[in-house]
Order: structure tokens, then C-alpha cells, then sequence
């Protein structure tokens, strides 16, 4: 919900998605987010197991709707390209940049929906990059220069340079959290 220019980072997200169908995944109130006009996914039964639960309340609803795909993005992302699910095309696929994965921005195909629930149903680490690595998901590099094309803002500092980049200003040589 925090703002970069005249918009929540969540509105841009949105703003570049060119999909017909977006859903926010996010537990608690549902109104909060009742100005963006897509479903609210809850983690449902897995409520409180990390980003995986996310992406398998995304999966449940993409299979609900037909899909065999689903695009994941963190609300953290303020800037995703567009036309970024076919850049990623096939599943499954996520994003590297500057040599950073960036395992939940990803193409993720619907049948391994039951292999999520089953890892999620067992006692154990949660890591996404360790369930991508079982599903075989492969990595798409999108060069971005001097610094990572799919910065998070995790961190005030992080969110000081995002907005620096939304109003023109040139980006660092190195983003907070890089690895020198």
C-alpha cells in the first residue's frame, strides 16, 4: 500500500499485469484491498506457512478458473515489466536479474498444485527455492544493467530508491541487499 509517484506499489503491479484475470493473495481484512476489484485469496489451511501458501491459494483459484498457468508477483515488486507471464512462458519459470533469482516472480503451472498441497501438508522447511528446484522450474535472465530490474521494497532505503527511480533519477550501482 505504500506509494511510489501517484500510486500504491500495488496499483503499478496491477497497471502492468496485460492478463484477464488478477488476484491478490493476502490474509486478514479483504477490504483494504476492495479499490483494486480483484479476488482476495487467502492462505486458507496453510495459513501462516510463508510465500508457498500464497502461490498454492493461486493455483487453487487459476485451476478454478481454467487456467494452466499462474503468474506470481510480490507486492513488494514496483516495477514489473510488461508482458512478463510471456517472457516467462513455459511453465515452470521465474525471474533472474544481475544474477539474483527471484523465485516467486514466476510462471507456475497448475498441476503441480496437488505436489504443493502434499509438501505443504508434511512437517518441514517452507523454502521456495527449494519446492522450485523440485518442480524443475528454470530461470529467465532479464538484463537490467547496473542494478536488479526486480528490486523489492523490503526496507525504507529500499523504498527511497524506487521512488528516486519512478521520478528519474539514476539507479545506484548496487541496490540495497546486493551482494558486494
Amino acid at each position: 500500500m505504500l506509494t511510489i509517484g501517484s500510486s500504491t506499489i500495488l496499483a503499478g503491479i496491477v497497471a502492468a499485469l496485460d492478463l484477464p484475470d488478477i488476484a491478490i493473495s493476502a490474509n486478514g481484512d479483504p477490504g483494504r484491498f476492495a479499490s483494486y476489484g480483484c479476488p482476495i485469496l487467502p492462505d486458507g489451511e496453510f495459513a501462516g506457512e510463508g510465500p508457498l501458501a500464497g502461490v498454492l491459494a493461486g493455483l487453487d483459484w487459476a485451476f478454478s478458473k481454467g487456467a494452466a498457468e499462474l503468474l506470481t508477483i510480490p507486492g513488494d515488486t514496483p516495477f514489473p515489466p510488461r508482458g512478463l507471464a510471456l517472457a516467462l512462458a513455459p511453465a515452470p519459470a521465474c525471474a533472474e536479474c544481475n544474477g539474483r533469482i527471484h523465485h516467486l516472480i514466476a510462471l507456475w503451472p497448475v498441476g503441480v498444485r496437488t505436489m504443493l498441497r502434499d509438501h505443504l501438508s508434511r512437517p518441514g522447511p517452507r523454502h521456495v527455492a527449494r519446492f522450485a528446484g523440485a518442480i524443475g522450474m528454470r530461470r529467465v535472465d532479464f538484463p537490467a544493467g547496473a542494478w536488479d530490474r526486480f528490486l523489492n521494497v523490503n526496507t525504507p532505503a529500499d523504498l527511497e530508491l524506487a521512488r528516486a527511480w519512478a521520478d528519474g533519477g539514476e539507479p545506484p550501482d548496487k541496490a540495497p541487499g546486493d551482494q558486494v
